[in-house]
């Protein structure tokens, strides 16, 4: 059975594309802790990132640097952290969010409820920055 995000990558369920590569593809979240907050995720269905073979690790890892430096550029902040818990989809990701103090990545926190034209907003922002 398909994860749901093998089902985003396959156009099954719109999302808020950020970039993709033959490997790799990546999208806002819908439930974000800051504007900017970005899935990136191995097209590859693998539940635990550390399964991944080391070249599409390796290339993941690459792809969320050049993300994050977009990031970066379109959502003012100190830095772009970086997380993998993969809990909660049994597919490898890695979460890209804006931080301002450490407390930004508490996945605990209240996430942002925002419109589709901010969500619109937020992706040519950062898109324009690849």
């Amino acid at each position: 059975m398909a994860t749901i995000f093998s089902k985003i990558i396959a156009g099954e369920i719109p999302c808020y594309k950020i970039a993709e590569t033959e490997n790799c593809f990546a999208f806002l979240d819908i439930s974000p802790l800051a504007k900017g907050h970005t899935l990136v995720i191995p097209k590859k269905e693998v539940d635990y990132i550390f399964d991944l073979e080391d070249s599409l690790l390796s290339e993941l890892n690459i792809f969320a640097k050049r993300v994050s430096k977009a990031i970066d550029l379109a959502c003012p902040c100190k830095k772009v952290g970086i997380a993998v818990i993969g809990l909660e989809v049994p597919h490898a990701h890695i979460h890209l969010v804006p931080l301002h103090n450490v407390g930004d990545l508490d996945f605990k926190r209240p996430k942002l409820d925002l419109s589709k034209e901010e969500f619109q907003q937020i992706v040519k922002d950062i898109q324009s920055n690849l």
